[in-house]
């Protein structure tokens, strides 16, 4: 809204500074601040009425150490990072953006799933929560609405670089050629990118064309397939993630920051000539809300790190997973999850792993036996004698290291 009235008084009255709206850095830049003030100072007042409303976390007895001190700690945290991101989005982003609305759409709709899990375990007193069958329906839903959006919106395109014999001729006549001369005019396509890889592109429609050309027009049934798998494989990566102070919420700042990287890049005409990736137009304004988004996550880390004073919950941690999955198939860069996500695969796999080793082994032997001393993998570690603290601290760095090796990916091929 602030990004309207400001062009207004920019184009009606030339204010000074009011043309500063109009830059991506700018307004990334206040979402960040306005986020983090909004989760730091508003965040005390929500904790404190989450805790006059009784919304106290439940916890089974699972013989970890400090387990038993963080019963009663208020839930439903999840509500502070969609309040803080959601706000400089509406304040500061272009609304119209395809990519925007996508967004706060997920966000709305995944909180709400979220929210409903948390309302039934807190006030219904349902230990189990929202059935399963429908949270997958609701990870489902929004993988069906992201997917048909991205596929079939005309605001939705890539532009890919001329070939090298048509970029030479024009950087022959001449040497300063503006870099979006380099590239081909706005296409709808199903190409992504694919890590490590000399082409480094892949196009969905591939994997039925190859049986006949005129399956291309199915395509969409791909893509949507896709779409539903990873938001609902991110999504439940978080959600187990979500298990000690400050663990989901520093890892998925990490990962959005670095998605945010990637955003601005492919929607920089000139970085995408420079590193010669694709370039997705109208994709750059997921950077604001990125930045609302990563600012809201640093700002709930200060009431959440240990000990923490409120926990995610559903309400935020399947809501964290579904945007980060949706950020990445924007931006055309979840093949990269694996190894982004990294820490959400570990947890995921860990918890997989340990249930089918247990199965297998009763089946064989009569009795189940386990992989991990516990799952998910950071209560291994609990049970191995690691404080939460130290486990956290070095997730985060992994974190790091494996958010730089996607960065990289930019220039390997």
């Amino acid at each position: 809204m602030l990004y309207y009235l400001f062009e207004y008084l920019e184009q009606q009255f030339q204010i000074p500074g009011a043309s500063l709206f109009g830059f991506i850095t700018f307004r990334a830049a206040m979402a960040i601040i306005l986020s983090l003030l909004i989760s730091t100072i508003y965040g005390k007042r929500i904790i404190k009425f989450l805790q006059k409303q009784q919304v106290g976390e439940t916890i089974r007895d699972l013989g970890l150490e400090g387990q038993v001190e963080k019963a009663g700690t208020p839930t439903m945290g999840g509500i502070i990072i969609i309040l803080a991101t959601i706000i400089p989005v509406l304040l500061l982003a272009k609304l119209e953006n395809i990519y925007i609305i996508l967004l706060l759409v997920t966000t709305v709709w995944m909180g709400t799933i979220g929210f409903i899990d948390d309302y039934i375990k807190k006030f219904k007193n349902d230990k189990e929560g929202l059935k399963g069958k429908f949270k997958v329906l609701g990870q489902v839903g929004l993988g069906i609405i992201v997917g048909a959006t991205l596929f079939f919106s005309d605001d939705v395109t890539i532009k890919e670089k001329l070939p090298v014999e048509q970029q030479q001729v024009l950087l022959a006549q001449d040497p300063d050629i503006a870099p979006a001369k380099l590239f081909d005019a706005e296409e709808k396509s199903t190409k992504t990118t694919i890590p490590f890889v000399k082409g480094n592109e892949f196009d969905y429609s591939n994997l039925i064309t190859w049986i006949s050309p005129d399956l291309e027009k199915y395509a969409w049934v791909i893509f949507i397939l896709v779409s539903i798998f990873i938001i609902t494989a991110v999504s439940n990566g978080a959600n187990l993630t979500d298990g000690i102070d400050g663990l989901a919420a520093g890892t998925s700042a990490i990962i959005v920051l670095t998605l945010g990287i990637f955003a601005w890049v492919s929607g920089n005409i000139i970085f995408s000539e420079y590193l010669n990736i694709m370039y997705i137009p109208r994709v750059e304004e997921i950077t604001i809300y990125i930045a609302a988004f990563v600012g809201a996550l640093i700002g709930f880390l200060w009431y959440n790190t240990y000990p923490a004073q409120v926990f995610m919950g559903d309400t935020g941690s399947l809501t964290i997973g579904g945007i980060i999955a949706v950020i990445a198939i924007a931006v055309r860069k979840e093949w990269l999850i694996p190894v982004l996500c990294g820490i959400f695969l570990a947890e995921n796999l860990s918890v997989v792993m340990q249930v089918s080793y247990f199965k297998y082994t009763r089946k064989k032997y009569g009795e189940g036996r386990r992989i991990f001393k516990m799952s998910p993998l950071h209560h291994h570690y609990q049970k191995s004698g690691y404080h939460e603290s130290k486990i956290v601290t070095r997730f985060w760095i992994i974190g790091i290291l494996l958010a730089i090796i996607s960065i990289v990916t930019l220039k390997i091929r």
